[in-house]
């Protein structure tokens, strides 16, 4: 047609007529905001993924040497403090630091246009991306807050268990079982094959946590 209009029913059986071209634009917003969801998802997978197999990494290794419970859960537990920690002042210092990048790309965009430069659809992007961006402060606690979440399941199945080959055992299953379905999700998410990812993931948990408790115990036996 040559207004390129499109129809649309609304709840009350009423047609509302709208250009094309605002409806082209509809489409591509709504585009980006699940891009974005999916972006946010992906992180917190990727956060969650991170605290399982650093906690549980650590838990084995003091778990290899050692075969007091206390010791093995107080491990874990700073692991999950100091890497909570770490990653909201890292999130939140790339974060501002992109958000300073992209005002200072803005203010030079506004100087060259004063200057009779003509850089309005640049100008435009440049605010689009600034608005865009997260909260460094949200993005922070996202972070601590995904990290701490898988952090806290190898210490959640070791809390109750007193025996020490059991208490391993189940540390090893509980964080293998997460590794899967953080690979399942993390594929989904990512539009990527769901059984490559999975085994890709859990493998790299698996060498993590031999690679602790192997070079743990070879340390701990050597007496340095």
């Amino acid at each position: 047609m040559a207004d390129h209009q499109q129809v649309i029913n609304v709840a009350d059986q009423t047609k509302v007529s709208i250009p094309g071209a605002d409806v082209e634009r509809l489409e591509v917003e709504e585009d980006i905001n699940y891009t974005q969801r999916g972006q946010w998802l992906r992180a917190a997978v990727l956060g969650a993924n991170d605290g399982l197999v650093s906690t549980a990494s650590l838990m084995m290794g003091i778990g290899s040497v050692k075969d007091d419970a206390k010791a093995m859960i107080l491990t874990g537990f700073a692991g999950l403090v100091a890497g909570a920690c770490s990653m909201a002042i890292g999130e939140f210092v790339s974060v501002y630091s992109q958000v300073d990048i992209e005002v200072a790309q803005l203010k030079r965009q506004k100087r060259m246009s004063r200057d009779g430069v003509e850089n309005e659809e640049e100008e435009e992007e440049e605010r689009e991306k600034v608005v865009q961006l997260p909260s460094p402060v949200q993005a922070a606690l996202a972070s601590a807050l995904a990290f701490s979440a898988g952090a806290v399941l190898p210490l959640l199945a070791a809390a109750f268990l007193k025996e020490w080959k059991v208490r391993l055992g189940v540390v090893v299953g509980v964080a293998s079982l997460a590794l899967l379905v953080f690979g399942v999700v993390g594929a989904v998410l990512g539009r990527a094959p769901v059984g490559r990812s999975s085994v890709r993931v859990l493998t790299g948990g698996w060498l993590a946590m031999a690679i602790t408790s192997g070079l743990t115990k070879l340390i701990g036996s050597t007496g340095l």
